[in-house]
């Protein structure tokens, strides 16, 4: 049966709709009005490292998520991120840019809190096999809306203000707070307090998890390793576009948007491939296809770039996908908030290593040798990642013969 024809994931979609529709307008828009503010690239950069500093506080958020009912966390996450976000309101001169990142930051900290909490949410609400269609909606709507939302808050911002894009993100999260109190769904209830191990411990079960679980550990790593190498785009993609194809800035809008374009096609097509090849296959095709449209950077070719954009933006929802419903399906219930948060740190505190490398090495090293390592990597992870997903596929064919007695293949 399809996610989408049971009534509760429809509105965890729809809470999930309007949140990230809020999330769209506002991101883009603190950028923009800190550098209006302050006039100071650095200054706009800083709303950008204020919303990734949480990530380190990510195993205390999953720890949170498995520790209360995660419907009701949501709810109240979002509507104290509805006022929260009305601080902006108070923003008028550079005085008070402090609000900005303050604001960044904490909205940063209900983006891991969330996403904890709906992984268990989704784990409890759905089947083992509805998991990756349930991702793919889900990866279709985000994507869908960062191809219009910019826009929206960008078109705001310039009409009436930074105030006026807090306001629609403020109401955007109220919907979604309430979409959320009409969810039934029968949560797995926390571990009792006397089962209970010691707060660092209990913190720490995410990754410990991660670590027991025969090639999940693998591959949460290989992810890592090309997360890391992606954080080197940050930088290199401004100097494919200045010097390789000679144009303005204003054309990473235009790469911008045929990426989402293809990640809504990524997301449309994930359970497709899922069902096909199982998670480690989407995964490996998901590298692969991020090197590929990594490396059209080497090409000074606008049409070549551009497809590059289209794959990469495939590559990525197929990975993410794929990693994201093989994480939910081996783990139990009541460690999803943990698992999830070990995770996201695990990809995205290496991406913003790599985020700072990039910074530091483009000004001395010739971009396209960055592009070149970074596309390398990636494809290697691609390669190992693949042959992990060829090993669980014969291992799972030949271990549905009758008789058949064997181990699960060695990791990687």
């Amino acid at each position: 049966m399809s996610a989408w024809r049971r009534p509760a994931f429809r509105r965890l979609g729809t809470a999930w709709t309007f949140s990230n529709f809020g999330d769209s307008a506002l991101i883009l828009t603190l950028g923009i009005w800190a550098k209006d503010l302050t006039g100071s690239n650095a200054a706009a950069g800083l709303v950008f490292l204020a919303l990734g500093l949480p990530v380190f506080f990510a195993p205390l958020a999953g720890h949170i998520a498995d520790r209360v009912s995660r419907r009701r966390l949501v709810i109240v996450v979002n509507a104290i991120a509805a006022l929260g976000v009305l601080v902006l309101l108070s923003v008028r001169s550079v005085d008070q840019l402090w609000l900005i990142y303050v604001v960044t930051f904490g909205y940063g900290c209900v983006g891991y809190l969330t996403s904890a909490a709906q992984s268990g949410l989704l784990r409890d609400m759905l089947a083992d096999d509805e998991l990756a269609a349930a991702n793919g909606t889900l990866s279709t709507i985000d994507q869908g809306l960062r191809l219009l939302t910019p826009l929206v808050g960008a078109g705001l911002y310039t009409l009436f203000g930074g105030a006026a894009v807090a306001v629609l993100t403020s109401a955007m999260l109220a919907v979604a707070a309430v979409a959320m109190v009409t969810v039934r769904v029968d949560e797995t209830p926390a571990s009792p307090s006397g089962e209970r191990e010691r707060f660092v411990r209990e913190v720490a079960a995410g990754v410990r998890h991660i670590r027991s679980v025969p090639g999940l550990a693998q591959t949460v790593l290989l992810v890592g390793v090309a997360f890391a190498a992606t954080g080197l785009a940050n930088s290199t993609i401004w100097a494919v576009i200045d010097d390789g194809l000679e144009l303005g800035s204003e054309f990473f809008g235009v790469l911008a948007s045929i990426q989402g374009g293809g990640s809504v096609l990524g997301g449309l097509t994930a359970a497709w491939l899922i069902r096909r090849g199982g998670e480690r296959m989407a995964i490996g095709a998901g590298l692969a296809l991020l090197a590929v449209g990594m490396a059209t950077g080497l090409v000074a070719v606008v049409a070549v770039v551009t497809v590059g954009a289209a794959v990469l933006g495939v590559g990525v929802v197929w990975m993410v996908v794929g990693l994201v419903t093989l994480r939910q399906r081996l783990t139990p219930a009541r460690l999803q908030g943990r698992v999830s948060a070990a995770t996201n740190m695990a990809l995205n505190g290496p991406q913003a290593a790599g985020t700072a490398t990039g910074a530091a090495l483009i000004a001395a090293v010739d971009y396209r040798i960055l592009v070149a390592v970074m596309a390398a990597s990636i494809a290697v992870c691609a390669a190992l990642a693949l042959v992990r997903a060829l090993q669980q596929a014969r291992f799972d064919a030949v271990s549905t013969e009758p008789g058949a007695v064997l181990n699960a293949p060695e990791p990687i």
